[in-house]
């Protein structure tokens, strides 16, 4: 099964995630056809030049190759390059499991949270694109920590079935 993997790529702590996370996904299943495109040199060496066209053309025809979609939400914004990708996933139906663990999100039946978001300037929890994340639960689902991400694309992949997620 051909995977896409949508993630931001330009600080060093976001390619050593990418790494890491790329890494728990193959060990499931010697199978899975994984693209990372921090991987692909041939675009994303920074030290090398690709323009916007090679970029776009590369990425996108990986993505449309793909039989699912894994794409990483967490960031002050959804990066703007995963939040394409997830546009061309939804557009082509591939269904995508994201991943978001912002820690922010926890203590969501807190009350003093809840009543904080009456007062300006003191919102607790973290806002993501809600037209992004549509476009996620209407061909997929967010998960909340590796082990519900790997369970959901255990799931896919056993079930090709988008329910399953």
């Amino acid at each position: 099964m051909k995977i896409y993997f949508a993630a931001p790529l330009f600080a060093q702590s976001d390619l050593r995630y990418n790494a890491y996370l790329a890494e728990k996904i193959r060990a499931l299943d010697p199978a899975l056809d994984l693209y990372v495109p921090q991987e692909n040199a041939a675009i994303n060496d920074k030290q090398a030049y690709a323009d916007s066209k090679m970029i776009a053309q590369a990425d996108t025809n990986e993505v449309l190759a793909s039989e699912l979609m894994i794409a990483l939400l967490d960031g002050l914004v959804i990066d703007p390059g995963v939040a394409s990708e997830i546009g061309v996933a939804y557009a082509k139906n591939i269904p995508v499991i994201a991943l978001y663990t912002d820690s922010r999100q926890q203590g969501s039946d807190n009350k003093q949270k809840i009543t904080a978001l009456q007062t300006p300037a003191e919102n607790q929890f973290h806002y993501l694109n809600l037209y992004t994340v549509g476009l996620v639960k209407l061909n997929g689902t967010v998960t909340t920590n590796e082990n519900e991400l790997l369970a959901a694309l255990s799931r896919f992949v056993e079930s090709r079935n988008v329910h399953d997620l």
